[in-house]
């Protein structure tokens, strides 16, 4: 059966009625959960200036889920060009210190214009920044001295995994899935279409990373009344895609497959990325996946009220989970 993972962004639209603290004490929950249940991995997105208070501190995020897990790998989705690169060496080699070793950052470039604005930082400074970034972290995390724009620099501590830990490019262009087969030790795309140009490059350079790993919907939610979730749940939903959307449009993407502008929770729900189900209809999804696919949980996406994002974890505990084949490590 598929590996079980979480994604959290923390962002609360003006008609969520919990607190920012109450989703943030419900993201710590759930992780603690979710690391006795059998998941492997947890994502923390980050964006800035966002209205909605889209979580701009993954790695903040990241240690304290460490605090509340021992298992369980993180993994914060970095807009790179916007840290500077020896201060995200050493909070990323903290982080897998007190983790114990459980980080595998994505390293992305970002793409909107005023979140670059906002630190004062020219867009088209991205590409560079980030290959300045990846290649000081592996340098800072041997702890010995290297040389760092023009003088000698020292980064402590050394993280926990040896030689550091692995980073993973992000990315949804052709030439960024290319350039993270240089740069990174794996890739984790924001399109899957990108993946055979990744594979492409890695093979000229000796070495295969296998085939596209299958991925369950951008939004899972588990219940026995679909149609009363989706009238609970859809504003939210219908907020996140719009949001990215959005977003993407403002870009020089311009638009994307994954997040195309929707003008309703019907539209939303005949586009079949977000699947609210039945425990039955879950774990078909599980099986067709198989098990190296992903299942990837967004229990509080788009301002979920905690209490709706409980009952469809329960559920998923209850009907769900009992048949999947997981190694839960206790």
């Amino acid at each position: 059966m598929p590996r079980l993972r979480l994604s959290f962004d923390l962002r609360r639209p003006e008609f969520t009625k919990a607190k920012a603290s109450e989703l943030a004490a419900s993201m710590l929950d759930i992780c603690g959960w979710a690391d006795t249940a059998g998941f492997d991995l947890v994502y923390f997105g980050e964006h800035h200036t966002s209205p909605d208070g889209y979580l701009p501190s993954p790695l903040v995020a990241a240690a304290a889920v460490a605090g509340r897990t021992s298992r369980m790998k993180l993994r914060p989705i970095l807009l790179t060009p916007l840290y500077h690169p020896l201060r995200l060496a050493e909070d990323l080699a903290v982080l897998d210190v007190v983790s114990g070793g459980r980080v595998s950052p994505v390293f992305a470039a970002g793409y909107r214009e005023a979140e670059f604005d906002m630190f004062g930082i020219d867009l088209g400074e991205r590409r560079a920044r980030l290959i300045e970034a990846v290649e000081v972290c592996r340098k800072a995390w041997t702890g010995e001295p290297f040389e760092f724009r023009g003088r000698t620099v020292t980064v402590t501590p050394t993280p926990d995994q040896v030689p550091g830990p692995p980073i993973i490019m992000g990315g949804t262009a052709e030439v960024s899935a290319r350039r993270a087969a240089h740069l990174g030790d794996d890739f984790d795309p924001g399109n899957p279409i990108v993946w055979p140009a990744y594979r492409d490059e890695c093979l000229k350079l000796g070495r295969d990373p296998g085939p596209w790993i299958p991925r369950g919907p951008t939004f899972l939610y588990v219940t026995r009344d679909p149609a009363a979730a989706w009238n609970e749940i859809g504003p939210n939903l219908l907020h996140a895609g719009n949001t990215y959307a959005r977003w993407i449009a403002q870009s020089a993407q311009g638009s994307s497959q994954w997040y195309p502008p929707i003008q309703s929770v019907e539209e939303l729900k005949a586009g079949g990325a977000y699947r609210i189900v039945t425990p039955d209809e879950c774990l078909a999804i599980a099986e067709e996946l198989g098990p190296e696919g992903h299942l990837v949980l967004r229990p509080l996406f788009g301002g979920t009220e905690p209490d709706k994002a409980w009952a469809s974890l329960e559920l998923f505990a209850a009907e769900v989970l009992p048949h999947l084949d997981v190694k839960t490590g206790i």
